[in-house]
């Protein structure tokens, strides 16, 4: 497989809010190709545990980040399994697809490159996108779709890779990208910014990598690890993800405005759990959006741990949701 390259976005905005100090630890969940973490090295003298369910991704990072670093294979989703007692002072999450996944044919991301339909972050485990799409029945198909790719025409899409399926038409990624591109009405796709297939190779992406999922669960747990002042750094890159993350950030922000002891009866959360440090989401500025594309859609949300004891005093009313 080719070199495994990648220019991590948001790098000063990564230092900034994470503040990396002598003598501290780091977890970079998505180490990737080891951008954020060689920076961080490079701020102070401190350490790195890496995580990466990419084979490829910890090889890179295994021969650029060198003895500070302790890489693990693994899913940001299992953290709190892979830290076991340990704690960090902070953690940085880099989402979604990195560039030589997408730039490498033969994992299956892209749909402007012919490869098979893989798609898998971790090609040693799970099933493939050609499988996702045999197993599921159309409605199924067409929720994924909808759901994760937020695509408009999914039914239509659905019914077609079915029928290409069926028919035994669809093989590889270019296969799937004639299927949106037929499915979807040419008026729609002159209007449209981005290719007719980008949607539904984002819901198929996340649907196999169980993206959402593995996120919500180190959202559940992350703040367990962190000791306190510690710090949370993530960067997503479409709506799904940045609202979990923005509302995960708020709940544990949210604290009852009764007095303490009225609030513990009442089973309301006395203290926040964390202080959020980004009012708005951060984006990158346009230096380097023109030197790395890929950098447009990434946003930045952060927040720093406090004292409080992050225990089940109840959640905050829906209105503040």
């Amino acid at each position: 497989m080719a070199a495994f390259e990648h220019e991590s976005v948001l790098v000063g905005e990564v230092l900034e809010y994470l503040s990396p100090r002598d003598g501290e630890v780091y977890c970079d969940c998505t180490v990737g190709g080891g951008g954020h973490s060689a920076a961080i090295l490079a701020a102070a003298s401190t350490r790195i545990i890496g995580v990466d369910r990419d084979p490829a991704a910890l090889a890179a990072s295994r021969e650029r980040l060198g003895e500070r670093a302790e890489l693990i294979h693994g899913e940001l989703g299992d953290i709190a399994a892979i830290l076991g007692d340990r704690k960090v002072d902070g953690f940085v999450l880099d989402l979604g697809v990195s560039s030589p996944q997408l730039d490498h044919a033969d994992r299956g991301f892209s749909f402007t490159r012919e490869g098979p339909l893989d798609m898998r972050m971790d090609p040693t485990r799970g099933p493939t996108a050609l499988e996702l799409m045999q197993q599921l029945d159309e409605r199924e198909l067409a929720e994924v779709l909808s759901e994760l790719g937020e695509e408009r025409y999914a039914k239509k899409i659905a019914r077609m890779i079915k029928e290409a399926l069926g028919e035994d038409r669809l093989h590889t990624t270019t296969d799937l990208a004639t299927v949106c591109a037929r499915a979807i009405p040419m008026v729609e796709q002159r209007k449209s910014k981005i290719h007719p297939a980008t949607r539904t190779f984002q819901g198929l992406r996340i649907a196999v990598n169980r993206e959402l999922d593995q996120l919500e669960r180190f959202l559940a747990a992350f703040p367990d690890l962190l000791v306190p002042g510690g710090r949370c750094v993530i960067i997503s890159f479409h709506s799904l993800e940045d609202r979990l993350v923005k509302n995960a950030f708020r709940d544990l922000a949210w604290s009852s405005s009764l007095p303490p002891k009225l609030a513990a009866e009442a089973g309301e959360r006395v203290e926040p759990v964390v202080e959020v440090l980004t009012r708005k989401a951060i984006f990158a500025g346009e230096g380097e959006v023109d030197r790395n594309p890929r950098a447009r859609s990434a946003r930045l949300r952060a927040c720093r741990r406090t004292t409080a004891p992050n225990v089940p005093m109840g959640a905050p009313p829906t209105a503040y949701r």
